[in-house]
């Protein structure tokens, strides 16, 4: 690289001002970056920062026929080519037309005029920008050091990766999430050919760098509050490049911040209660888990209250809204274990019920031996009510077998075990499970790769559910890895994910899956299931599927 490439680093209050004008569209003196495309369309704020189109990581994007270039110092202060494009993007090079290298004066008429360095006009996508000269500085500047510096556990012949475990954790979801990765793991590896020398040549490029890839376990003790300065330590003594899968219980917070905080992907964690947190960019999820299930059901109970009010329309509804007349005789009785996953989705449920006036009870389970007392409970329901139960197998199992039950039961599939749910027989037939995934007898064919790949690794199947996720995160993690070339910054690693991820035609368990930029849950909706005998595992839908 030239001189423009190794200017002094950005001190550390400039580079927050930076940052904040590449991610937010924001100027230092706090004022909106405003910008104009070709035909006057204009663009304000976050809709004109940077890294709406160039990504976080400023490497960029090819959606479609459409190919927005990198735009860290690694390819622009260096001689362009359609190779140097496709180191970052495979297979778009001949996209972008070559170019000479920029320098400081030229990048400022890029941004402000949309002028190349060999005076072309940039795409009409590519907005004008109108900047002072003190700021155009700091944002050059910016871009220099973009994804310019060697991630922790990116090595030149290897990649370092973790899973987490916490202490709650079910030691049977432990081994089996293990067992895959250390197998998926084996056999990446034993493709491996040695380490490339690093990818500048101007030639096109027709491999792509592989590095072997090494798994450590970090296995969490004692109490949550805990756990954050056990990870650092964990961190410090074995860099990773990322978090990939991991088994938890009653919470993963401590992990997702840390993963936050030290800028560490943190992919597909087998969880039931992940972490909502809109700013948060690290830590990708299958689903919202529990809490989606909750706003499922609250759909379904909010419906039926409106279709049940005096005057209300045949159809039903499928949003909730301001109460009906009469909506809110009857009561959702919720019981649930305290300090379980269901405690929280019982809490999300409650609120998300607040708009539709529902009179919301939650009743907690607290004996070790749990008939009598669930015995109790239920009776208190009355046959006008919505008895919702947030349990897991052994507390279902527990169920009185003879009750009267309320018109409207819905049981947590996730927790309760899905289909396999323990229900009394005379439980099934009012019952309804929330199911994010899809049936059965819709991802059969799809069930059909990781079920394979098991027989051929010689698994066995203790935990279908576990390991089906544990493999298809580590297959994601590989298609994404692989297109990354010799490019390994965390950022970009998100970003290959969200692609790759949504590119996915065999997703295991999940219909479908998708993430958006800034989208950090990939699977949206669930079914609510019906047991369609008095005894075993088939069911059927009790409707579309869902996604609230």
């Amino acid at each position: 690289m030239g001189a423009e490439a190794r200017m002094k680093p950005l001190p550390k209050g400039a580079l927050g001002e930076a940052e904040t004008l590449y991610r937010h569209g924001v100027l230092p003196d706090g004022t909106p970056l405003r910008g104009e495309r070709q035909g006057g369309e204009a663009v304000e704020g976050q809709a004109a920062a940077c890294a709406n189109c160039h990504r976080r990581s400023g490497f960029g994007v090819e959606e479609g026929r459409i190919v927005i270039p990198p735009i860290n110092g690694k390819y622009l202060f260096r001689e362009g080519s359609t190779d140097a494009l496709a180191m970052a993007h495979p297979g778009t090079e001949a996209a972008t037309p070559r170019r000479s290298r920029y320098n400081s004066e030229t990048l400022a008429r890029a941004i402000r005029d949309g002028i190349d360095p060999d005076g072309r006009t940039l795409d009409y996508l590519m907005p004008r920008f109108a900047l002072d000269d003190a700021s155009m500085q700091l944002l050059i500047g910016y871009l220099r050091e973009l994804s310019s510096h060697p991630a922790p556990g990116a090595l030149t012949d290897i990649l370092q990766f973790a899973t987490i475990v916490t202490p709650d954790a079910d030691p049977a979801k432990r081994d089996a999430m293990i067992e895959v990765l250390n197998h998926f793991f084996g056999n990446k590896n034993a493709y491996y050919r040695g380490a490339d020398p690093p990818l500048q040549s101007e030639r096109r490029i027709h491999f792509r760098v592989l590095r072997r890839w090494q798994l450590h376990v970090w296995e969490l003790k004692g109490t949550p509050d805990t756990w954050e300065e056990q990870l650092e330590r964990d961190f410090k003594a074995e860099p990773v490049f990322a978090v990939i899968s991991g088994v938890g219980g009653r919470t993963w917070e401590p992990v997702h911040e840390f993963c936050e905080h030290q800028g560490i992907p943190c992919l597909m964690p087998n969880i039931d209660l992940p972490v909502v947190d809109e700013k948060a960019f690290y830590p990708v999820y299958y689903s919202r888990g529990v809490l989606l299930e909750a706003d499922v059901m609250a759909q379904r109970l909010a419906a039926a209250a409106r279709a049940a009010a005096p005057g209300a329309p045949g159809e039903s509804a499928t949003r909730n809204e301001a109460p009906a007349p009469g909506a809110t005789s009857r009561r959702i009785v919720q019981i649930f274990r305290p300090g379980d996953i269901g405690a929280a989705a019982a809490r999300a449920l409650a609120t998300a019920l607040v708009p539709s006036g529902a009179q919301v009870v939650l009743k907690e389970l607290k004996a070790k031996s749990p008939a009598r007392e669930l015995a109790g409970l239920v009776r208190e329901a009355r046959s006008s009510d919505a008895l919702i139960l947030w349990l897991h197998p052994a507390d279902l199992g527990a169920l009185p077998e003879r009750a009267a039950l309320p018109a409207t039961v819905l049981v947590s599939g996730l927790m309760g075990g899905l289909e396999r749910a323990p229900l009394p027989s005379s439980w099934r037939a009012a019952a309804r499970l929330t199911y994010p995934f899809a049936l059965p007898s819709q991802r059969a064919i799809a069930m059909d790769y990781p079920l394979g790949w098991y027989r051929i690794q010689q698994i066995a199947v203790s935990d279908e559910r576990t390991q089906t996720d544990t493999y298809l995160a580590c297959s994601i993690l590989a298609e994404a890895a692989s297109t990354m070339l010799d490019n390994f910054v965390p950022d970009y690693l998100v970003e290959r994910v969200e692609v790759e991820l949504s590119h996915r035609i065999i997703n295991g368990y999940y219909p479908r899956l998708g993430l958006a930029p800034g989208q950090r849950f990939a699977s949206k909706g669930a079914y609510l299931v019906r047991f369609s005998e008095p005894t075993g595992t088939r069911i059927v839908a009790d409707g579309d599927w869902v996604v609230p």
